[in-house]
């Protein structure tokens, strides 16, 4: 299995569709278009899935397991249609077991059907009552809803498409899907109706004034673990068709709720990795798990600074011990030999000193995983360092990484987000400072005796960003009863799909601080300055890397469109209850994010459910970033403090400040001397606090964001 699902598309019994243009022009040289699926394939590959068309031989088992959606596109017989000619539109009843039984096993099946379906001469409506499914062998018609005066043209009256989740890993949440999500439009031309079995959802129905009136042209149905999606007209995803109305969408929509479910794959790969593990690499383990229980000993006898204050004989010891471990682990890890070699150098000087403060600058300055961004290569590193938001004291840490660098990445990178400095990696396994919330591997955290003039790689652990935002999403999507997507249902379903969105978020977002009209520096690590500045630098970074997805969305790039999801729920959900409210710049960023988007209603809370207007999200947010980039070039020509009030201005249009704010209550209200540091300590520890909804949603989830510490994907 790979991250996205794969497609096959039945053309060998004898579809009156294909996806194969060169064949519909075949069947029809007059008019392809009333043949071809093409587009409808296209839109699929353009959001990464792999679609084939199966030309020839039996429907079996083992054909069905290698896809996650099997497609039958009205089979008919070649005397009502122009079709593939290739089989007879009977399924034999062991085609039949087989489509029934991949259902069951997780498999997704999408079957569109016709008007006065029985006269085709397939036995079409007999797979379908495998499911439950009845298509009535009519022509509906509606003369007031219909499109182009056509009265068989019937516009489908949308229903409440939404369906209830798969709990996500990690928890007992189910967010809900909204199968009709940004598609709520769709045209039937020449349909017939369907009849549901108990349970199913109803996509779309006829109106009111049509005949038959409000029956079902459109179902979504589950049947053991799998999915089925029936629609009674198989024309509204054709050439000439899928571009009308909100079709495309819909197409997607569907396909992608209907997909074997991502657990199911990673659960796969899981099983293969750990069968495919042989003795040597085993050998590595356990002499991993010797290094660590070192360490872990070791740390007891460390002070904040590094330093051993207590048994040095005992340390003295320890420190052999993993000198010995990490020359034993070294052959695992050629590639790293002199960074392993200066390690070891490090520890018998470290020793030889007498066990002081450490210094590790020397391994240090031999450790480059951003020479050697390969995929799936592997490190072995060991520092004394403390871990961001994890452990602060300077204790010795083994890590055992895995660099995550595909080619689509690399290709991006060189293709215009040109990082140098960036490396994506994932745990392997760890010590117990990481058995916290850090997730980034920064060479600024290690003790050295001198700072270098510059660090030229920072590492993050895209799995566990990705397991984090899963874990929480999830829940805050179910607490708020938010209907989701498909695709952002899959995204927070798949870990793979996930850890490949993080990686090319923190890709653009990275690059980005260095990028724009900057009126100060934009990493603002040694300046003193009021923290919603750094929640602004943030949130730029952040919707900077959204508006980028949406142009690497329009150009094809599979990923771009999960990057703006991730974006948008770790910025809403996760950002703002997370950790405590001193200063917490990035929770500041997702309060004026949710604010500015409930303020222009396109993200509602009524009667306890957050409802999103999914198609206004692109722009709403472009708008809020043109007014954070219009601060930052008005900026530059702004004395500093004038330029803090601005921004303080920005923030409090949406964010209600706390009420003793002497920043909003303006300049005059702020010290006269000593600037900066009297104005900057007349900022409020909570300076934005928590507003009604987050203060709710905190309550509700911290045992959720609590349970990601230490998180491992």
């Amino acid at each position: 299995m790979t991250t996205f699902p794969s497609i096959l598309f039945d053309e060998a019994h004898s579809e009156a569709w294909t996806i194969r243009r060169d064949v519909a022009e075949a069947m029809n040289p007059a008019h392809p278009d009333d043949n071809s699926y093409a587009r409808a394939a296209g839109a699929l590959r353009a959001l990464g899935h792999a679609v084939a068309a199966h030309t020839e031989g039996p429907i079996t088992p083992s054909l069905l397991s290698a896809h996650d959606v099997f497609v039958v596109a009205h089979p008919s017989a070649e005397l009502w249609e122009r079709t593939t000619g290739l089989g007879s539109p009977v399924f034999p009843v062991e085609e039949l077991d087989a489509i029934e039984a991949y259902v069951a096993d997780g498999g997704g099946l999408i079957v569109l059907a016709e008007c006065e379906q029985e006269k085709y001469g397939s036995n079409l409506t007999e797979l379908l009552a495998r499911f439950g499914v009845g298509v009535e062998h009519l022509t509906v018609q509606d003369p007031a809803n219909c499109h182009n005066k056509v009265a068989t043209w019937v516009l489908g009256a949308p229903q409440t498409a939404v369906v209830s989740g798969a709990a996500v890993a990690g928890t007992d949440a189910a967010p809900a899907q909204d199968l009709l999500a940004g598609a709520r439009q769709a045209c039937f031309y020449r349909s017939g109706t369907l009849v549901p079995p108990d349970g199913a959802t109803v996509l779309f129905a006829t109106s009111g004034t049509a005949d038959p009136a409000r029956r079902p042209l459109a179902l979504a149905v589950r049947h053991g673990r799998g999915r089925i999606v029936v629609l009674a007209d198989s024309d509204l995803f054709g050439d000439d068709s899928i571009g009308d109305y909100d079709h495309e969408r819909l197409w997607e929509n569907l396909v992608t709720w209907v997909a074997r479910d991502p657990a199911d794959a990673a659960g796969e790969r899981a099983s293969h990795v750990a069968g495919a593990q042989d003795a040597q690499e085993e050998e590595y383990v356990r002499v991993f798990a010797g290094l660590k229980a070192a360490v872990e000993e070791l740390r007891g006898l460390q002070a904040k600074d590094g330093s051993v204050t207590g048994d040095r004989d005992r340390a003295v010891a320890l420190v052999g011990d993993i000198v010995d471990h990490v020359v034993r682990l070294a052959p695992r890890f050629p590639h790293d030999r002199a960074y392993l070699d200066a390690v070891v150098a490090d520890f018998r000087k470290w020793v030889a000193d007498g066990l002081g403060v450490p210094d590790f600058l020397d391994s240090l300055d031999a450790f480059h995983p951003d020479t050697q961004r390969v995929d799936g290569l592997e490190h072995l590193v060991v520092f004394p360092m403390y871990t961001q938001n994890g452990n602060l004291d300077r204790n010795i840490e083994a890590v055992w990484i895995r660099t995550v660098w595909p080619e689509w990445l690399a290709e991006l990178e060189r293709g215009g987000y040109d990082n140098p400095m960036f490396v994506p990696i994932a745990f392997v396994d760890f010590t117990s400072g990481y058995d916290t919330n850090s997730a980034v591997l920064f060479p600024e955290t290690v003790a050295v005796r001198r700072t270098p003039p510059a660090f030229t790689w920072g590492g993050i652990f895209c799995d566990r960003e990705a397991a984090r935002f899963r874990v929480v999403s999830g829940a805050a999507a179910a607490t708020l009863k938010l209907a989701l997507p498909p695709d952002a249902a899959r995204l927070i379903a798949s870990q793979q799909l996930a850890q490949d969105t993080f990686v090319m978020w923190d890709l653009i977002h990275d690059r980005t601080h260095s990028h724009g009209d900057l009126p100060f520096d934009p990493f603002m690590i040694k300046q003193r300055m009021p923290y919603w500045l750094y929640a602004l630098e943030e949130l730029r970074c952040d919707l900077t890397a959204f508006g980028e997805a949406v142009k690497l969305e329009e150009a094809g790039v599979p990923q771009a469109k999960y990057v703006q999801y991730a974006i948008l729920f770790d910025r809403l959900f996760r950002f703002p209850i997370t950790g405590d409210r001193v200063r917490n710049y990035d929770g500041l960023g997702g309060q004026l994010l949710f604010a500015y988007l409930h303020r222009n209603d396109i993200v509602r809370w009524t009667d306890n459910r957050l409802t999103v207007d999914w198609e206004r999200i692109a722009d709403g947010i472009a708008d809020l970033r043109g007014e954070v980039e219009k601060l930052y070039r008005d900026g530059i020509d702004r004395a500093k403090l004038a330029h803090w009030l601005a921004a303080h201005q920005l923030v409090a249009a949406y964010v209600e400040p706390h009420p003793a704010s002497v920043w909003h209550k303006g300049a005059d209200a702020l010290p006269v001397e000593g600037f900066p540091k009297a104005v900057v300590d007349a900022v409020l520890s909570d300076e934005f606090p928590l507003s009604m909804f987050y203060e709710a949603l905190r309550r509700k989830l911290t045992d959720v964001v609590e349970s990601t510490r230490g998180i491992r994907a």
